[in-house]
C-alpha cells in the first residue's frame, strides 16, 4: 500500500511436539535456513534465529501485509513437511500447537539478537517453562496454566 510505512519487530518461540529434544545439531543449520527461506518468502526480514533441540526463538522485522498466525503458520507447517521428507527424524515431527509472539522496539534488537544467539547458555540457567513464563509475565500477557507448552499425554 502506498504511504504505508511500519517498523514492527516479532520475536516469536515454538516448541516441538510433546517438548521432545529431536532437533538435532546436525541438521539445525538446514531447518534454520529453510525457515529463513520461508519467513523471506513472505517478505518479512529474518533478524536472527536458534533454539534448543525443544524449541526455536526466530526475531524478524514483520511486514503487515500478512497475518502473523499465518505467517507461524506457514513456517510451522512447511517445516514439519520438509524435516519429515528430509528422514531427519524417526517418527512424524510436528511442531506443538501454539506459539509465543513479542515485540519489540529497534532500540532493544541488539539485546534480542544476543539473547536468540545465546540460547545454549541461557539454557543452562533457566529451563524452556521457566524462560517463557517470564516472557508472558514481563509483556503482562494473560495465560492459563492448562496452554503453557507441556508435555502432551495420551
Amino acid at each position: 500500500m502506498a504511504n504505508t510505512y511500519t517498523q514492527l519487530h516479532i520475536q516469536a518461540v515454538f516448541t516441538v511436539q510433546n517438548r521432545e529434544c529431536i532437533i538435532q545439531p546436525s541438521w539445525k543449520d538446514e531447518l534454520y535456513k529453510y525457515i529463513t527461506g520461508i519467513v523471506q518468502n513472505n517478505k518479512h526480514k529474518l533478524l536472527t534465529i536458534n533454539g534448543m533441540p525443544d524449541h526455536i526463538h526466530i526475531l524478524f522485522g514483520f511486514r503487515p501485509t500478512q497475518s502473523l498466525s499465518d505467517l507461524i503458520q506457514d513456517i510451522k507447517g512447511d517445516s514439519s513437511k520438509w524435516i519429515n521428507e528430509k528422514g531427519f527424524v524417526r517418527v512424524k515431527f510436528s511442531w506443538q500447537e501454539g506459539y509465543g509472539a513479542f515485540s519489540y522496539s529497534k532500540s532493544e534488537l541488539h539485546r534480542i539478537i544476543n539473547y536468540i544467539e545465546s540460547q545454549e547458555a541461557h539454557h543452562k540457567k533457566e529451563t524452556f517453562i521457566e524462560e517463557y513464563l517470564d516472557f508472558l509475565k514481563e509483556f503482562e500477557v494473560d495465560f492459563d496454566d492448562r496452554y503453557i507448552f507441556k508435555p502432551v499425554f495420551y
